[in-house]
């Protein structure tokens, strides 16, 4: 009764030490997915949610993907779109008829397109693949976070280029055609009184053209850098 006893205790420290072995043995997925963390979406305006998968097996017509919604504060959860081989979004509930497949499954892509979103749209997304014998993942969340649209973001990018770009040009432009119609007013108002010029005047004339001359060259060079600049950012 002794031998057994001992022999069962080396059994138990045994299987003991093979436990302590395997937990720190990490479970390598076979199957990876990301999305993007946050999501941030204009009311009215179509909304992508991208989610990339890799797998170590090559796509079947058994892969399946579905994507699951939870409101904000709230442990409940619903299906609102499935995949495999076709495309089922759902067709119940608030996401009712407005998402649409945008994905590419050869690709590795499972993305989904949500249109006319609302501020109730916001909340937890999570995007889930199997692709057996793929079926152990990471399970990503998107937080979507959806605003309304203020007159500061309506002003795009292109458009904020432009106003820096014209309106500096313009001011340019006016003050040298106001410059010129003075001038000229100036020259027939001397014209028609018969006033001649001394030679001082002349040079001092002369000057002031050259001066003129390369001031306009100069706004011209600016105005060439700032057309440059613009289509750079393109």
């Amino acid at each position: 009764m002794q031998h057994s006893g001992a022999a069962g205790a080396r059994s138990y420290t045994l299987f003991s030490l093979l436990g302590v072995l395997f937990q720190g043995v990490h479970i390598v997925l076979s199957l990876e997915i990301k999305v993007d963390a946050h999501v941030r979406g204009y009311v009215g305006e179509q909304v992508k949610l991208k989610c990339i998968f890799k797998s170590t097996s090559s796509v079947t017509d058994k892969l399946t993907i579905d994507w699951t919604y939870r409101p904000p504060s709230s442990s409940r959860t619903e299906s609102i779109f499935h995949y495999q081989s076709f495309q089922y979004p759902t067709t119940a509930g608030t996401f009712r008829d407005r998402i649409s497949w945008v994905g590419d499954v050869y690709k590795g892509d499972a993305s989904i397109s949500i249109s006319n979103p609302t501020i109730k749209d916001n909340g937890t997304f999570s995007c889930a693949v199997k692709n057996p014998p793929d079926v152990h993942h990471n399970i990503p969340m998107t937080e979507l976070i959806v605003t309304e649209r203020g007159f500061g973001t309506m002003l795009s990018s292109v458009a904020l280029l432009s106003i820096l770009v014209f309106i500096p040009s313009t001011v340019v432009v006016i003050l040298l055609l106001v410059r010129m119609v003075r001038k000229s007013v100036g020259l027939k108002k001397r014209s028609k009184s018969g006033y001649k010029k001394s030679s001082i005047e002349v040079s001092d004339d002369t000057d002031q053209e050259e001066e003129d001359n390369c001031m306009a060259r100069l706004c011209v060079r600016c105005a060439e850098c700032l057309d440059s600049d613009y289509e750079e950012t393109y």
